[in-house]
Parts: structure tokens; C-alpha cells; sequence
């Protein structure tokens, strides 16, 4: 791939993604946090669902189900936890806490799959959980907010789990599409029964809504998943790094929010944390004869 086409579309996609977490934040002003979420992805569902209506479906029940739980997981979980974490805690720190995710990969893996990893993977997860533990100790609190951000973490964990282990037997666009559309459906189901549903219809709020649907979630999603085809897979989610980075700068440009020192300290190593979990080694090519 072309290296400047690369590089834009690193820094697109790892930009929308941190950047939503700050626009999220906006949001609140308007609209209940289950609610926003569940507009915001059952819209993107719908419009992919569109899209993909001539690509191949599962044909089983089973298939079906597995899209289920992945969009239970994905989508549901990962998002109904971030934006539950922005009532309570500042948008730089979602990011940072929600973006552990490769680090308990690891770990999960480790523990469910029985998948092998190199020591130097290993230092790359104590490195990320001492960067975590300075960032949030330097606060001497934890606040309900802390807890839905490493909620945030182990469902993303959890659905890329399931999404290698089952992933292949299902076509990705669909899987995207119809993994959104699920977890919206079921947000919006929670942000009815769990939450007392609030909607303030403005052209800011709208505009958010369509922006977290088109741009943070079909965009951000179809950029990511064109660099893991056309890239290596490994290198290329090393830069996963550079979102909660961009969190941390959305917050601080759209919502002012102030930064500690320790934050940045601790969010260097757990952003050092994640390259080595994700680096891979290129392996030296056999002489010619």
C-alpha cells in the first residue's frame, strides 16, 4: 500500500476513534448515555444493513447467535460502559482506561485459548498495568466512572475473542454491519428499562448523533478493517496506541479538560504497554542457495 495512504488512514481512523470519546462527552448534554449510544449505532447498523443486504448471511441459527454476542459484547458492553464512564470521569481518562483492551487480550487469551505470547509481550501487559496504576492512583479515589472504563476494556477484550474465534466463518461487512445493529437494539432496550431516557433535539445533537454513527462508527470501522486486510495485521494494530493519545488531546481542545502530569506519565506506558503487546518481529529471510 501506498505509504502516505497508509499513514492517512492510521491517523483517520485512530483519530475518530479517540475523538469520539470527547464528542460522546457533548453529547451527554443532550441525550441519556444509553440512548445516545443506541441511536448512534442502531443508525450505523441500519445503514451498513443496507449495504451489505447483497453480501452472503449466515445461514444457521448458530451463525446468527454468534453476531448476537458479538454485538452484545462490541458493541453493547464496550459502548453502554464508555459512555456510562463520561458522567463521572473525564474523557481523556475513558480513553486511556477503555484502550487496555490488547493488554487483556493477552491475558484472556492466555487463560481461555491457551495462545502463546513472547516475554516481550508479557513486559509489554505489566508495563500497560503499572501505567494504569499511576494514572488512576495519583487520584486516591475510584469513582463508579473508573469502574465502567475497565468495564469498557474487558468486554472489548471479550468481543475480540469471539471475534477470532469465530470471525472467519462469517463475512466481515455483514459481522460489522449486523454486530452494530444488534448492540444498538439492545442499547436502546437498556437505555428504556436501565436509565430515565432523555432527548434534546437541536441541530448540535443531531449532528453529533449522525457524526458518532457515519464517521466514529461506518468510517472509523471501514477504514480500520481496509488497513488489517491490505497491511500486516500485527504492525498495523501497533498504532491502536495513537487513540487514546487523541482522546486525551479531544478532551483537552473540545471540552477543556485539564491534564495531571501523572496522567501523561501513566499513559506513555500503557501506550508502551500496547506496542509491545502488538509489535511483531519480522523474521530474518533464509539465504538464497
Amino acid at each position: 500500500m501506498n505509504p502516505v495512504l497508509y499513514g492517512s488512514l492510521v491517523v483517520l481512523t485512530t483519530l475518530l476513534m479517540g475523538s469520539s470519546f470527547a464528542i460522546g462527552k457533548i453529547g451527554l448534554d443532550y441525550v441519556s448515555p444509553l440512548l445516545l449510544v443506541g441511536c448512534r449505532f442502531t443508525l450505523a447498523g441500519l445503514l451498513m444493513a443496507l449495504w451489505v443486504r447483497n453480501m452472503p448471511f449466515p445461514k444457521t441459527l448458530q451463525g446468527w447467535t454468534r453476531v448476537l454476542l458479538i454485538g452484545f459484547l462490541q458493541t453493547a458492553g464496550v459502548m453502554g460502559c464508555i459512555f456510562l464512564s463520561l458522567r463521572t470521569i473525564t474523557a481523556a481518562e475513558s480513553s486511556i482506561l477503555t484502550f487496555l483492551n490488547p493488554l487483556l487480550v493477552v491475558i484472556l487469551s492466555t487463560w481461555l485459548l491457551g495462545t502463546k505470547y513472547r516475554p516481550s509481550q508479557w513486559l509489554g501487559v505489566l508495563i500497560g498495568f503499572i501505567g494504569v496504576a499511576i494514572t488512576l492512583g495519583f487520584h486516591l479515589q475510584w469513582s463508579t466512572g473508573t469502574l465502567w472504563g475497565l468495564g469498557a476494556a474487558i468486554f472489548w477484550s471479550l468481543g475480540t475473542l469471539s471475534i477470532k474465534k469465530w470471525g472467519a466463518d462469517l463475512h466481515v461487512w455483514v459481522l460489522t454491519a449486523f454486530q452494530m445493529l444488534f448492540g444498538g437494539l439492545l442499547l436502546l432496550l437498556m437505555a428504556v428499562t436501565l436509565e430515565t431516557p432523555k432527548l434534546i433535539v437541536t441541530p448540535t445533537s443531531v449532528f453529533i448523533i449522525l457524526w458518532l454513527a457515519i464517521m466514529a462508527s461506518i468510517v472509523q470501522f471501514a477504514g480500520w478493517f481496509y488497513l488489517l486486510a491490505k497491511g500486516d495485521p500485527g504492525k498495523t494494530s501497533a498504532f491502536l496506541f495513537l487513540a487514546p493519545f487523541f482522546g486525551v488531546l479531544s478532551g483537552w481542545l473540545l471540552l477543556g479538560e485539564k491534564v495531571e502530569w501523572y496522567v501523561y506519565l501513566g499513559g506513555a506506558l500503557i501506550f508502551s504497554g500496547i506496542f509491545l503487546v502488538n509489535w511483531t518481529v519480522a523474521k530474518p529471510k533464509p539465504a538464497s542457495a
